[in-house]
């Protein structure tokens, strides 16, 4: 028997557990920043990984609308930019690690 609405869900779910892995990333990158002897580099990738997080929930948030349409919509260039901002969010808490 299948269920049309469980993939929908299913997905939605696992966009919900990649924008709360994306905070615990961001607010580990920003650490840092909060550290009494930080300066202005550690300050500015802390505002990048901040700004990238935003941008990540805000696009994870708007899919999750996407799929509880019936039918879902298409996400067309939404996984990309997606990918592009997880990339990018990776590289500045690399960044960050490396400071």
């Amino acid at each position: 028997m299948s269920d049309p609405g469980a993939s929908a869900e299913r997905t939605r779910l696992a966009w919900r557990r990649t924008g709360l892995s994306a905070t615990a990333v961001a607010l580990l990158a920003a650490r840092p920043a909060v550290q009494p002897d930080a300066g202005v580099v550690a300050w500015l990738a802390a505002a990048a990984v901040m700004a990238g997080w935003v941008a990540m929930i805000a696009l994870a948030y708007r899919r999750s609308r996407g799929l509880r349409r019936l039918p879902p919509r298409p996400a067309r260039r939404m996984i990309p930019a997606y990918a592009l901002l997880a990339a990018a969010l990776a590289a500045l808490g690399g960044l960050v690690v490396m400071l």
